[in-house]
């Protein structure tokens, strides 16, 4: 059992971060963004495309491979209100993959914008696809949590991927203050992002080309791919004084068993690219003692809590737990885990699977900074010194570290 960070003050995690040091848009060329590289308690710096040459030869990165979907709609009533529908997570068919297939009809949880100009009733766009007129309407069902269920029709025979694409707006984080531009839709999605789901991208993603790619292949190091989701919840402020107040989001994780085996073959260690594949990988290793307790446990059951790792004994290692959770997987016929997590990984969680991270910088007082203070052993406050006194760029589509504790 790992101690317990629930009366960690999040005042303690803050910095400055002038305005000016927040990236607005990104830099022209992906991989010319700056490196911090952090080793060992020594600091340095360099150029994103050298990356692969701090990677150890044969090691194993894994990379969160989802694809930031158009999730703002917007919807004009009668009386002339503007009301903004912006997508969470799917309700019906509650499956992604499903969702993005159907036509006719759908259900998702949604934030709606301007909700007290939307007191009950239908609101309706007519948008154009392929030189076809669509009518998509958007109805409001119960409340759910801090959203809204929205049951969304349309005609013509679309799919909803094709819907959201024609009318949606790709959501870039609000703390860019700026209008979505047309070039945030190649900007902000990785170059190697696949399945569609997310509301904000895996940012560390964002510096990767098909060259630094390549070059890590060239060094040998063995790439691997997973899915998690990223909720709206990634900007949620903590506005508890301890975190034990914090309530953290649930995302949707898929792992392929390829990966699970690839990750045993690798003694359970891994190279993590950002937050979202840290999240994911570590959970995995919860999931692993789930089955092990309960080997008929469903995949919902494998959701992982957010206070689960330090309320859990954890004398089973890293490949028993992995090997335990791909035969659950064999024994249940599936190639790809779906489920999961609301871990929050804060100063106290002792790493299982992730010995390296790639990563942005992250706004003070998140969660985010607290994974990445537990992952340095809390010597954050020297990383983050450092790119404040070297001209980083900050956040999103701000530049990059190496994190080698």
């Amino acid at each position: 059992m790992i101690s317990n960070p629930r009366h960690i003050r999040i005042s303690d995690y803050n910095y400055p971060l002038p305005d000016e040091r927040i990236a607005k848009f990104p830099i022209a060329q992906r991989d010319h963004s700056k490196l911090l590289v952090y080793r060992k308690g020594e600091v340095s710096h360099d150029v994103f495309y050298n990356l692969p040459e701090y990677l150890p030869k044969g090691a194993l990165m894994v990379f969160n491979n989802t694809k930031v979907i158009q999730a703002r709609m917007h919807f004009r009533k009668d009386t002339g209100a503007l009301i903004e529908v912006f997508l969470l997570e799917p309700a019906c068919p509650s499956d992604y993959e499903l969702m993005f297939q159907t036509s006719e009809k759908c259900s998702w949880y949604c934030l709606v914008g301007n909700l007290k100009k939307w007191k009950e009733g239908t609101l309706t766009r007519e948008i154009k696809i392929k030189d076809s007129d669509v009518k998509v309407t958007a109805t409001r069902g119960p409340i759910h949590g801090t959203s809204h269920r929205i049951d969304f029709t349309w005609t013509g025979g679309f799919s909803f991927a094709e819907i959201i694409d024609a009318m949606g707006e790709l959501p870039i984080p609000p703390y860019l203050n700026r209008e979505t531009q047309e070039s945030d839709k190649t900007t902000y999605q990785t170059v190697y992002s696949k399945i569609k789901g997310s509301v904000a991208a895996p940012t560390a993603g964002l510096h990767f080309t098909p060259e630094v790619l390549a070059a890590v292949d060239a060094h040998g190091v063995e790439r691997e791919e997973l899915t998690l989701h990223v909720g709206a919840g990634t900007f949620k402020p903590v506005k508890s004084e301890e975190i034990e107040g914090h309530e953290m989001h649930t995302e949707y994780v898929s792992v392929r068993r390829d990966t699970i085996r690839k990750l045993i073959a690798h003694d359970g260690c891994a190279i993590a690219v950002g937050t979202t594949s840290v999240r994911t990988l570590e959970s995995l290793y919860y999931m692993g003692l789930k089955v092990i307790k309960n080997p008929d446990a469903s995949e919902d059951e494998l959701h992982v809590n957010q206070w689960e790792p330090y309320d859990t004994e954890t004398s089973v290692s890293t490949v028993e737990s992995l090997t335990a959770l791909g035969a659950w997987m064999d024994a249940h016929g599936l190639e790809v885990l779906h489920s999961s997590t609301q871990i929050i990984i804060a100063p106290g969680y002792e790493y299982h699977i992730v010995k390296m991270l790639v990563t942005n910088f992250h706004q003070p007082q998140s969660t985010l900074l607290l994974l990445v203070s537990a992952f340095v052993k809390g010597d954050w406050h020297k990383i983050y010194d450092y790119a404040l006194a070297n001209d980083f760029r900050f956040l999103s589509y701000g530049d990059s570290s190496l994190l080698i504790p």
